[in-house]
């Protein structure tokens, strides 16, 4: 099959487009033909090297495809069956494993990064990752959804808990977490407020429920939250921008409020005033990824056309090298997906 590969770490140069041997699956795995895969941050840093990763390494966390060959002790599928690939690999045995809690699991990672992901024609995975989708969502729709969605869900619905009424702060509203994000705020009926690099990302926003918008680069975020709020402050910031964001996010909180944060896309060493934090009664919550019942419960809603993913562009696998490109422009509203 033909796959992307990196065999060293740096830029877009590294990635190869080359001849590898189809993958083998074991009688417990589904072999999928993959149709669709979407790009995110975390292949760029992959690419440009992290802990864990062994070389030669195929990028990718986010699959839809086909069902090519069922294993000899998988039920419930048939050949040409359309699905997606939960993107998370896990023990499935430990204690953390057998509570449901698959992101607390010392083997959990994401698909790409510790192991092998999606940029390629075929990928046998366990059965129990993969999910039928609906007619309804197309491959470059379903790849857009898994990794960013289960993300959002968990940070506000699995760890902060909101409840109807509240007001959230999201950054970044033409990422795919911020995209998920305010998505999920409007289905629990809260107030949402966004911000983005420019108005034509901030019109957007609001199409998908945003009640208002900040241009980070002309505004203050902290001074029009307390504008919005009446100086209240905002019930629940999900931050995943980090240092460039981390000061004005703890700002944007109400007494008492909450902080979730899933990443450090412009840098991850932020300072904390402890007198700030326990004066003010604030909590900080990290989130990493979420857990099976969590992907399961947010797709419910996706399929039933509740919440859509945004797909920005599509790139043929072979011309990686210009997707990875063009993430790192951070132009874009909404998923870049590769089509092998």
């Amino acid at each position: 099959m033909k796959a992307v590969r990196i065999h060293q770490f740096g830029g877009p140069e590294v990635l190869v487009y080359e001849d590898v041997f189809d993958p083998q699956p074991r009688k417990d795995q589904v072999l999928v033909r993959v149709k669709a895969c979407s790009l995110n941050h975390l292949d760029l840093w992959v690419r440009k090297g992290l802990p864990g990763v062994k070389l030669p390494h195929i990028l990718g966390s986010d699959i839809a495809g086909e069902i090519a060959e069922v294993g000899e002790y998988v039920t419930g599928f048939t050949f040409g069956q359309r699905v997606l690939i939960a993107p998370m690999h896990f023990c499935g045995h430990c204690v953390s494993c057998l509570a449901g809690l698959q992101n607390h699991c010392r083997e959990f990672t994401v698909l790409g990064n510790a192991v092998d992901g999606g940029n390629c024609e075929l990928i046998a995975v366990p059965a129990a990752s993969v999910i039928p989708i609906p007619d309804t969502l197309d491959f470059n729709q379903a790849a857009s959804v898994p990794l960013v969605f289960v993300t959002a869900w968990h940070m506000l619905v699995g760890l902060a808990g909101v409840r109807p009424g509240q007001t959230v702060l999201v950054l970044g509203a033409s990422s795919g977490v911020g995209i998920a994000a305010i998505q999920i705020a409007k289905l629990f009926h809260c107030r949402v407020i966004t911000t983005a690099g420019d108005e034509s990302k901030l019109e957007k926003g609001r199409a998908l429920g945003a009640d208002y918008g900040i241009n980070h680069y002309k505004q203050k975020i902290s001074e029009e939250v307390r504008k919005i709020t009446n100086k209240e402050g905002v019930d629940i910031v999900v931050e995943h921008v980090g240092a460039a964001t981390w000061d004005e996010s703890l700002r944007s909180l109400k007494s008492g409020g909450q902080l979730v944060t899933c990443g450090a896309t412009t840098g991850n060493n932020v300072t904390l005033d402890l007198r700030h934090l326990f004066a003010r009664q604030l909590t900080l919550r990290g989130s990493y990824m979420g857990t099976m019942s969590e992907l399961q419960e947010v797709l419910g809603h996706v399929f039933a056309g509740r919440m859509r993913p945004i797909v920005d562009r599509t790139f043929p696998l072979i011309e990686i090298r210009a997707a990875h490109e063009y993430l790192e422009k951070s132009q874009m509203f909404g998923k870049i997906v590769l089509n092998p």
